[in-house]
């Protein structure tokens, strides 16, 4: 809607008066109608009708310049206020998204075409939702959207965000995953001067509501959400030494760790070169096979290793020399045979003092439950395979200490069973020797042991990326059934993962800590309200406005070198001019 003045000649004078214009479209272009005429208006209802206009984001003011009143006549009593939306949570994302450029890589992604609404804007739905209220797509249509300021910052009305379009906006996104991640790998480098020498790999699963029948990732497999009941999809993910994320991959649900290691490694050296990079994985990744594979390719590495491996390095663990990296952990370098391997043996205190206490809780606990076993056996008339089932169903629930028990059902005389069970002391006095000890192996030569213990360390920062995928970013449980649906799913919370990690990354920089998650909770308090203002002479004052900051807030925005903006502009231009 818009104002438009009538010159209307009477009784031979010429009168000026206003009226309220509506555009709208037919099957024969579009046209324009009178709503209301608004007469000869004072200034103030003038000026009601020029703010309804400005606010529609029109450039209607300009019909007043003449006009230039500071007052208008407003109803006190019928003053309020309407639409309180979240507002700080969402506009942050988008800060981060420009910091990125990803919204307009998205547009280069995803030029428009003859939908009515650009794909690139719909993805930017999807990814900023996942960042400040994790939901299903249903969700975000039917609720989230429209108590969010997403239409006010994205463009796209209300009515024309559903489930189906954003769906689809998943199946257009997917298609672009290399691309979207070389372009946020070069981006993230630029502004944190990222160095890529290290590469961190680890892999978690996350499990699907539902049958998921048509999906060949779907399977069940080793559960690290223990929810061996469902199947599951297993998600890779390349890190930075800071945690900045290089990539992810996507296996099915019953894959073993280790037989993803090369798909990996050769998908991220195709899309990023090789150089001198080291890659540092964890025991479930090792294999000799994969050990052999990464020297041919003059790969380095640091890798964790089985516990069994420790026994070879029996002798050092009771000599020494140990080499003291910070209170409480020591180090050891041991040279393989050949010289081409390098073993860190590594002793901590933290760990040493948890894995006793696990061994004396399991210690117990079989102790208990063999006693009554023993006891059962006395009482009444058992049958040794019974007997022995009870017996190896207590070892296997309890296989941190079941090597300290030795166990022997036997039959008497009478058909009795009776077990026979002692303590293994040999079994003992290695454990108390390897509490706390685990072993690492490395082809670098030029590294301190010291060195290589830290760069191992790191792999926290990938462990760390999965918990925040996780908990905050909600990528589990998957309600998603169709193989592409599942991946765009993941490739979302990945992109949501790098804003995170971009907001950490910009929190160290303006001095605020490493505690992003703070910062985003109090910033996302910020909301954005319609201010309705009747005016005496009857049109209404309608301007949308966002709340004023706290003084905790104002701190945060301005170490981070953002201003909020004062007032939105209005979209809907009937809801400007009521």
């Amino acid at each position: 809607m818009f104002v438009r003045p009538i010159q209307v000649t009477k009784n031979g004078k010429r009168h000026a008066y206003w009226a309220l214009v509506e555009s709208y479209r037919t099957d024969r272009g579009p046209r324009q109608r009178v709503v209301a005429y608004l007469g000869q208006m004072d200034e103030s209802g003038r000026l009601g009708v020029r703010e309804a206009a400005c606010g529609s984001g029109s450039r209607q003011g300009r019909l007043f310049d003449a006009i230039k009143p500071e007052w208008v006549e407003v109803d006190v009593g019928g003053i309020r206020v309407e639409r309180c939306r979240a507002f700080g949570g969402v506009w942050l994302g988008r800060e981060l998204m420009r910091r990125l450029g990803l919204t307009a890589f998205l547009g280069r992604l995803l030029p428009p075409g003859r939908e009515a609404v650009s794909w690139s804007a719909m993805a930017s739905v999807l990814v900023l939702a996942r960042l400040c209220d994790p939901s299903s797509e249903l969700k975000i249509a039917e609720h989230l959207y429209a108590g969010m300021a997403l239409e006010d910052l994205v463009g796209v009305p209300a009515s024309q965000v559903n489930d189906d379009r954003l769906y689809r906006a998943l199946d257009k996104l997917l298609a672009h995953k290399a691309d979207l991640e070389t372009h946020l790998k070069n981006r993230l480098g630029k502004l944190f001067d990222l160095k890529y020498d290290l590469l961190l790999y680890d892999i978690t699963s996350t499990y699907f509501e539902g049958e998921a029948a048509g999906n060949l990732l779907a399977a069940r497999g080793y559960s690290r959400d223990h929810r061996p009941d469902c199947k599951q999809i297993l998600v890779a993910l390349v890190v930075t030494r800071d945690g900045f994320p290089l990539g992810h991959e996507v296996f099915a649900g019953n894959r073993t760790d280790v037989t993803t290691v090369q798909e990996v490694v050769t998908t991220m050296e195709g899309r990023y070169g090789r150089a001198d990079r080291i890659w540092v994985m964890d025991r479930g990744m090792v294999s000799e096979e994969k050990v052999a594979w990464l020297k041919a390719g003059g790969r380095r590495y640091i890798l964790g290793t089985p516990k069994t491996m420790l026994r070879r390095f029996e002798r050092q663990l009771l000599e020494g020399p140990w080499e003291t990296v910070r209170e409480g952990l020591q180090v050891q370098r041991c040279p393989s045979p050949d010289g081409a391997e390098t073993f860190i043996l590594c002793r901590s205190r933290e760990r040493q003092e948890k894995e006793r206490a696990i061994h004396e809780r399991f210690e117990r606990r079989i102790e208990k439950g063999l006693g009554e076993i023993e006891e059962a056996c006395r009482r009444r008339k058992h049958a040794v395979v019974e007997v022995a089932k009870r017996v190896g169903r207590l070892l296997g629930q309890n296989t941190r200490a079941a090597g300290l028990f030795e166990t022997d059902v036997v039959a008497e005389p009478q058909g009795r069973a009776r077990l026979v069970w002692s303590k293994v002391q040999r079994w003992r006095r290695w454990a108390t020797l390897s509490e706390g000890c685990y072993l690492l192996r490395t082809n670098i030569t030029d590294w301190s042991a010291a060195d290589l213990w830290t760069a191992y360390m790191q792999l926290s920062e990938a462990e760390g990326a999965f918990r925040i995928h996780k908990s905050d970013l909600e990528l589990r449980p998957i309600w998603h059934q169709k193989q592409g649906r599942v991946q765009a799913h993941i490739l979302v919370c990945f992109l949501a993962y790098v804003l995170w990690k971009t907001l950490g990354g910009w929190c160290r920089q303006a001095g605020l800590g490493d505690e992003p998650r703070r910062v985003f909770e109090e910033l996302s308090k910020i909301r954005v309200v319609d201010v309705v203002l009747p005016t005496r002479s009857g049109p209404q004052i309608r301007r949308r406005c966002i709340t004023r900051p706290t003084d905790h807030q104002t701190i945060l925005l301005q170490h981070l070198g953002l201003t909020l903006p004062p007032s939105l502009r209005l979209r809907d231009e009937k809801a400007a001019a009521l």
